[in-house]
């Protein structure tokens, strides 16, 4: 760095996951740095999906920095292959992590980024650019100098909107405000029951988190018998949502397809294909051929994609499609690769013409859905070795990942001898079985949310 920067501090937006692990990084090399949360509490978005288990176990969710300095303080590692929620991730992590005497001090809750640029220096200007701090606007208005900002801040509070031309439909923002119009997952068998039993949902989308927000629909249904549910897709069918079945690399993805379909041809979920979704009306939707569906309460479950307002006046390299950096997205493209068959990278690829802004975790992906979590703390470890000057470490960059994409843990299944996908399954045991999926989300979340079934399973987990 500079000498007009070194004696600054490394600033990370977000403190959830990756965030939390780059500053556990950070700590661990001696470096300053500065935690930025615009949330109330650590992990804030993770709060909002508490309920969603993760389809990774504990084994691959935990950054190994991090653990290293819980683990100094006596804390006591959760059980390898279990899979936590987000809550129990929370609480028997991300917590305790940002509670570490390394980090506490070093944490601002309660304050969004608003604006980044390179002080004294709007993004046309060149000479002496690279020796400039960079100037951090905050939402209380205060501003922070940084050597560095490492954005970890995620897309879970940029969802895609629900029109189908990838612009808002209208009257879609008077919706959302209204509370008419969820994104995400939203807890439709806890916190939001009441928003949902017994009246007509329709959900919009054909990627996992519409299929798992359906499986919970469904057994909501159950006991709301008054609840109708309407799938609203993009696609002339939801054979591409319904993937493999028993030939599906990926078991559990196999067996939530399954379940899918089998609602579907019992009419239990009405599939409405085809539907651009042009307007958000009073009674439902309506599609950009005039089909109107009646529906009182809407998910949109559409992904989620970056937004980098903040950084407008930063030289950013952006892949046109994926929004990744232009280097990450060959790597990453969703058309070519599954979670587990991107390859290994680092800081070279997550680089900007901005020398010393990175950007980690799922954000980094852009509108790739197949983040994982063991991806994002690589990419961490790696950026902040470079920080540190320690470029032989950044770029020996390790990622292990099944090749078949996410492996499910065999908890996932429904079947009495569910083979690992990445070799054999443990000796069985009698446990609770949660039904999810085997694939990341877009946005970032490892999971969905799971829908509880009685059944025996294997215990044993894979790959995260």
């Amino acid at each position: 760095m500079s000498t007009s920067t070194e004696r600054l501090p490394v600033a990370v937006i977000g403190s959830g996951p990756v965030g939390l692990a780059a500053a556990a990084q950070l700590a661990t090399r001696g470096l300053d740095f500065v935690v930025l949360e615009a949330g109330t509490q650590v992990a804030a978005s993770i709060r909002e999906w508490a309920h969603v288990r993760l389809f990774s176990p504990w084994r691959f969710d935990t950054d190994p920095a991090a653990r290293a300095l819980l683990e100094a303080t006596g804390w006591n590692a959760p059980d390898p292959e279990q899979l936590p929620t987000g809550g129990e991730l929370i609480d028997g992590y991300l917590a305790p992590l940002a509670a570490h005497p390394a980090i506490a001090p070093k944490l601002r809750l309660g304050v969004a980024v608003t604006a980044i640029a390179r002080q004294g220096f709007d993004k046309v200007r060149t000479v002496g650019r690279d020796s400039a701090p960079f100037l951090i606007r905050l939402s209380d208005g205060s501003e922070l100098l940084a050597s560095a900002v490492i954005d970890a801040s995620g897309t879970w509070r940029t969802a895609n909107p629900l029109g189908g031309n990838g612009i808002p439909a209208h009257g879609e923002t008077d919706a959302l405000a209204a509370g008419r119009v969820h994104n995400g997952m939203p807890d439709v068998l806890g916190r939001l029951r009441d928003q949902f039993a017994g009246k007509g949902v329709a959900v919009v989308g054909a990627g996992h988190s519409a299929t798992g927000t359906l499986l919970a629909l469904a057994q909501l249904a159950d006991a709301e018998p008054d609840t109708v549910l309407h799938w609203v897709l993009r696609a002339p069918n939801p054979s591409r949502a319904y993937g493999g079945g028993d030939a599906d690399a990926l078991p559990a993805r196999g067996a939530i397809g399954t379940r899918i379909k089998a609602l579907v041809d019992a009419g239990k979920v009405q599939v409405h294909t085809g539907f651009l979704v042009q307007e958000v009306s009073e009674q439902g939707l309506v599609s950009a051929d005039g089909r109107k569906l009646d529906a009182a309460v809407i998910v949109n479950s559409t992904g989620a994609r970056p937004d980098y307002a903040p950084a407008s006046e930063l030289r950013l390299d952006l892949d046109p499609i994926l929004g990744s950096t232009r280097a990450l997205a060959p790597l990453i493209d969703p058309n070519q690769h599954s979670c587990g068959t991107v390859p290994p990278h680092g800081v070279d690829e997550l680089a900007h013409p901005e020398p010393g802004f990175y950007v980690v975790g799922a954000k980094a992906y852009g509108r790739a859905p197949t983040f994982l979590l063991a991806t994002g703390y690589e990419q961490a470890r790696s950026v902040v070795a470079a920080l540190a000057g320690d470029w032989a470490a950044a770029r020996d960059v390790h990622l292990e990942l099944p090749e078949t994409g996410v492996c499910s843990s065999s908890n996932a299944l429904d079947a009495d001898d569910a083979a690992s996908c990445c070799g054999s399954a443990p000796a069985e045991t009698t446990i609770e079985v949660k039904r999810g999926l085997a694939t990341g989300v877009s946005g970032g979340l490892l999971s969905l949310p799971l829908v509880e079934v009685g059944a025996k399973a294997s215990g044993g987990s894979c790959c995260g």
